[in-house]
């Protein structure tokens, strides 16, 4: 079990590309669609793509998203992509105001609505940089992102309360966003790891063998 990965099924996730990436990683994974399957897994992955509120309300109606929150509380090692990020934090101004699993203070925001004319197209897509926190050592998952670039696709970001919970940046023309947020046993990426070849490959792998 402990090896085990849970990938949370809540219907908006790419699951097999990132199933398939964490197997290449080497993890075991299991598919997710019940609260009590989490009982069965040793890691957990939160993948995501499309709205914020839908994400929301997909996971508060399964009941996944209150199972997710007591086992992170629990400690079991965390990783949410995209959209899977996102709803980590208390809210999203994505087609109204929504609440999220309010595990990291902050917000979801826009980009700025001048971006498109000054020549940045939103959604922002493609490969961009990820510029870890200076100051403190690299998170252990992190570390092969040093200097890597990785796959971005998404038109809105995350902007955490808590300075220390922001543990990478990107830039998209001239507009810093959080790559990456996490505390504890918690870490969450902006970009697509199984989307972003090699670099996010040896990023999966270090998140398997993380224990935080």
């Amino acid at each position: 079990m402990i090896n085990t990965i849970g990938l949370i099924d809540y219907g908006m996730g790419n699951m097999h590309s990132i199933s398939k990436a964490l197997e290449h990683a080497g993890g075991k994974v299991t598919w997710i669609s019940n609260p009590a399957e989490l009982d069965r897994v040793g890691r957990i992955v939160l993948p995501g793509v499309g709205a914020f509120r839908d994400c929301a309300r997909a996971l508060n109606e399964t009941g996944l998203g209150a199972a997710i929150v007591d086992r992170l509380h629990a400690g079991l090692p965390f990783l949410g992509i995209c959209l899977g990020m996102q709803v980590l934090m208390d809210v999203s101004s994505e087609f109204g105001c929504h609440k999220g699993l309010g595990l990291i203070p902050g917000s979801v925001n826009a980009f700025p609505e001048s971006h498109p004319e000054r020549g940045f197209k939103i959604p922002h897509m493609g490969w961009n940089d990820v510029v870890l926190a200076s100051g403190k050592q690299p998170h252990p998952v992190l570390a092969p992102l040093t200097g890597q670039q990785v796959y971005y696709v998404h038109a809105y970001y995350c902007a955490p309360e808590n300075p220390d919970h922001l543990l990478a940046a990107c830039s998209y023309g001239d507009f810093p966003f959080a790559a990456v947020i996490g505390r504890d046993n918690i870490v969450a990426v902006q970009f697509h790891p199984e989307k972003s070849q090699k670099a996010g490959l040896a990023m999966l792998e270090s998140f398997i063998r993380w224990n935080p």
